[in-house]
């Protein structure tokens, strides 16, 4: 149960009422942890062009920033953000839904590229706690991509560091269209709603 209830769409201050637009436009529901946020507009206003910029600029592929953005989460243990992203990367970026379910099998599936394994493989040991990463983990990054490219592989890994503390302190409710997905898709890969389920 959320220990901070979302606002209402219709309590939400005017002022954050595009931006909410924006993600439901995107996402196809506007998420509960935005509705959490809006307690504190200034934070809306400020973090949305931040995620704006590291998930929606850049050079990346988007499909492997939202395949990224799942792996931190899970090394981070956050369920909430776990179904969004995996959500995210079948329903709106086009990943294959098999890519989708073996994506914590990234090291060993043969449908992950090498240079795939390299960022996800940063993005699982950033996630954790203390954080893993080490400096084979960049040797291996810059086999396959720039300096740019790098820091935006973290940018999204560091997005994401905020998010994953933000959902699993505040217990956020995970919304029906990503709960549905990592229910079919993710659940016999052993992703389990927890904490973000609705009180029952």
């Amino acid at each position: 149960m959320a220990h901070i209830d979302p606002l209402t769409l219709e309590n939400v201050p005017e002022q954050l009422k595009p931006m909410l637009a924006m993600a439901e436009a995107r996402m196809g529901f506007v998420p509960n942890s935005m509705l959490t946020m809006a307690h504190w507009p200034e934070l809306v206003q400020s973090f949305t062009p931040l995620v704006a910029t590291v998930l929606g600029g850049g050079t990346l592929p988007q499909d492997l920033k939202q395949m990224i953005a799942a792996v931190v989460s899970s090394a981070a243990g956050c369920r909430y953000c776990e179904a969004h992203t995996t959500h995210g990367s079948a329903e709106k970026m086009g990943v294959s839904e098999d890519k989708v379910a073996k994506v914590w099998e990234f090291q060993t599936s043969d449908l992950f590229s090498d240079a795939e394994r390299a960022a996800l493989g940063l993005a699982f040991a950033a996630g954790q706690v203390p954080n893993a990463a080490t400096d084979a983990h960049f040797e291996a990054l810059r086999a396959h991509y720039g300096e740019r490219e790098i820091v935006e592989i973290v940018a999204v890994i560091s997005v994401f560091g905020f998010l994953n503390r933000w959902n699993d302190t505040m217990a956020t409710t995970l919304e029906a269209e990503p709960r549905d997905f990592a229910e079919a898709i993710m659940q016999p890969a052993g992703w389990a709603i927890g904490k973000h389920g609705e009180a029952a």
